[in-house]
């Protein structure tokens, strides 16, 4: 099950709001919310408000997601959005909108539009194919070029210019800025809940 700490309703619950940032912090388990799969140039995003999902928008141009992605529940990054996560090197694809339990391996600091709009770096926990790669460096110096070209390059036909990856950083400091963003949440964005 779910690490849910909500006694059963007969209403649907915004995860968003139920589920804790990590599903195991001492072994570094986030909980993802699933947003897209790698692929697509369909930008599909959870409305934070009320937890269904939506299609935000068509990607400018033929450049696809390489990855999954999703958000961290009861996280607020400073773009005013939840804290985004890309889970890499998924065999299978995920159903958008399910929960995932993802290993943190490290972060691409990231600038869009002169916000930061950082993206926490996983591979699947449940995955044994996953269980050697340990760091951002197992990934191999590929990932790192096309996560930063993808996310430099992906809005130019809207906006050329305005994203800027701000370089690679290991888990201690992925673990940091989704605590800073936990706290973030619960200072900005809890009170506002009813």
């Amino acid at each position: 099950m779910a690490n849910i700490n909500h006694k059963p309703s007969i209403y649907m619950l915004n995860l968003m709001h139920v589920l804790e940032p990590f599903a195991n912090a001492e072994k570094k388990i986030v909980n993802v919310l699933v947003e897209l799969n790698s692929h697509t140039i369909n930008k599909y995003e959870i409305i934070i408000e009320s937890g269904q999902l939506k299609l935000d928008r068509v990607g400018y141009s033929s450049l696809a997601y390489p990855f999954t992605y999703g958000l961290i529940p009861k996280t607020w990054d400073h773009d005013n959005d939840a804290l985004d996560v890309v889970i890499v090197n998924v065999t299978e694809p995920l159903i958008p909108g399910s929960l995932a339990e993802a290993r943190i391996l490290g972060v691409m600091k990231f600038e869009d539009g002169g916000e930061v709009d950082d993206k926490i770096i996983c591979v699947l926990n449940d995955d044994k194919r996953m269980d050697h790669i340990k760091t951002l460096e197992d990934l191999g110096e590929h990932f790192q070029k096309e996560m930063s070209y993808y996310f430099e390059h992906y809005k130019d036909l809207k906006k050329p210019g305005t994203c800027k990856a701000k370089g690679f950083f290991d888990e201690k400091e992925a673990v940091k800025i989704i605590n800073d963003c936990a706290s973030r949440y619960k200072k900005e964005y809890a009170p506002k809940l009813k």
